[in-house]
């Protein structure tokens, strides 16, 4: 049994993860929120930190995880460069799992989507189409940006230099070897993610829909109690699923 702490506690992840916690037969060992609680002394009571906050609060989270050399699970999404490298930072101390999404079935469509653009050919236009709730705040998803860093990795390229995104008015033709984006917002949708291969007359779409905010907690809390068991380093789902 896991000692598990929850940052981010007082949103819908945070309560999803308190009852995945409490399902999976773990402790929750507290939360903290928008300034309410105090994240160095939760890890210092903590096994393990869960990260669903804001951009924002992620130092913070490093720093009492680093105090208290314990490892962390990061689910926040919209991070820029300088947190990927404060990550980069603390993994050479603790074990620290950062991923865009936390679901098992996500981390297997990913890798299925690095399958496909690694073996079908460059006349093959990837596009990832992603549609959320009204009240999410970033675009495209952090799950849009994993699936399309996957299909990258498999293609071979850099995701930043063959992202197009966007699109409004008269774009010109399609970039060849590009990597299309869209999201879609409105009403209480969990999350729905669909990549199509568009080939010459024939297309291939791998898809993922997420029913409610409970897939999310329960691979975040398999994630984090799997890190206990691993040594320093920056760490990815589809390890946790021996991928």
């Amino acid at each position: 049994m896991a000692r598990i702490g929850i940052v981010g506690s007082h949103g819908r992840m945070g309560a999803a993860l308190a009852e995945a916690i409490k399902a999976a037969g773990h402790e929750h060992s507290g939360g903290v929120d928008r300034g309410e609680g105090d994240v160095a002394e939760l890890a210092g009571k903590s096994d393990v930190l869960v990260d669903f906050s804001a951009p924002a609060a992620l130092q913070a989270t490093l720093e009492a995880c680093l105090s208290a050399r314990i490892p962390v699970l990061i689910g926040t999404t919209g991070l820029e460069d300088e947190h990927h490298a404060a990550i980069d930072e603390a993994a050479k101390t603790i074990p620290v799992l950062q991923t865009g999404n936390t679901s098992l079935g996500v981390t297997m469509l990913a890798h299925l989507v690095n399958e496909a653009a690694s073996r079908l050919g460059d006349d093959w236009d990837i596009e990832i189409v992603e549609m959320h709730h009204r009240m999410k705040v970033d675009a495209p998803s952090g799950t849009a940006k994993l699936l399309g860093e996957a299909a990258a990795e498999g293609r071979g390229i850099d995701l930043a230099a063959n992202t197009e995104s966007g699109r409004d008015g008269i774009t010109g033709k399609r970039a060849d070897g590009a990597i299309g984006f869209a999201a879609l917002r409105g009403g209480t949708v969990a999350g729905e993610h669909t990549v199509y291969f568009a080939g010459p007359e024939e297309r291939l779409a791998l898809t993922h829909l997420a029913e409610n905010r409970m897939i999310f907690a329960r691979g975040a809390v398999k994630g984090a109690s799997w890190l206990l068991e691993k040594d320093a380093g920056r760490y990815t789902m589809p390890q946790v699923l021996g991928l």
